[in-house]
């Protein structure tokens, strides 16, 4: 099978599984679980070169996104990320975006749009990673909202907005 193919049925089965999650799953909740242990000290590689671990940022308010370049409501939401990283990183917020993709497509993409915060790319891991945040379905885009303490307080499974997150994130300050 060509690797077009290949590629065009993996985005076929992923859009399936998304929709049929979008469903039969609540898209937004706010968990009544701590992080899971380890968490934040599973590392992922950095786009800088290395790995990097979550708990790099403890004692930010986290908003973790696992996206992929392919992924068009990942596409756009970065924007809004973007703004906001900017207008409420001084107040001790910091995004992470966790890619779920090859790193020479998320290198170019990043300046394409000029993204402001760090982003770690993982395949296997960050899925399992993103599971053991509550993304049962492993479907894309995911944000996790994680306090100053570590602990998550917010999921949404798909696309996700500045209107729908400042609140949550205002509450953390």
């Amino acid at each position: 099978m060509k690797r077009g193919t290949r590629i065009f049925l993996f985005i076929a089965v992923a859009l399936a599984a998304l929709a049929a999650g979008l469903a039969l799953h609540p898209l937004s909740r706010d968990p009544a679980v701590v992080t899971p242990a380890g968490l934040l000290d599973t590392p992922l590689e950095s786009m800088n070169g290395g790995k990097q671990p979550l708990g790099a940022w403890k004692g930010k308010v986290l908003v973790v996104n696992f996206w992929a370049t392919w992924c068009a409501p990942c596409r756009k939401e970065i924007p809004e990320f973007i703004r906001m990283q900017e207008r409420l990183g001084p107040q001790g917020l910091q995004f992470v975006g966790i890619a779920i993709d090859e790193k020479d497509k998320v290198a170019p993409y990043m300046r394409e749009v000029g993204v402001n915060y760090p982003v770690l790319v993982g395949e296997l891991d960050a899925v399992e990673m993103s599971r053991s945040l509550g993304n049962d379905l492993g479907a894309l885009p995911f944000t996790v909202v994680v306090d100053r303490s570590g602990k998550v307080v917010h999921t949404v499974l798909g696309a996700t907005s500045e209107a729908r997150l400042e609140p949550i994130l205002k509450a953390l300050f």
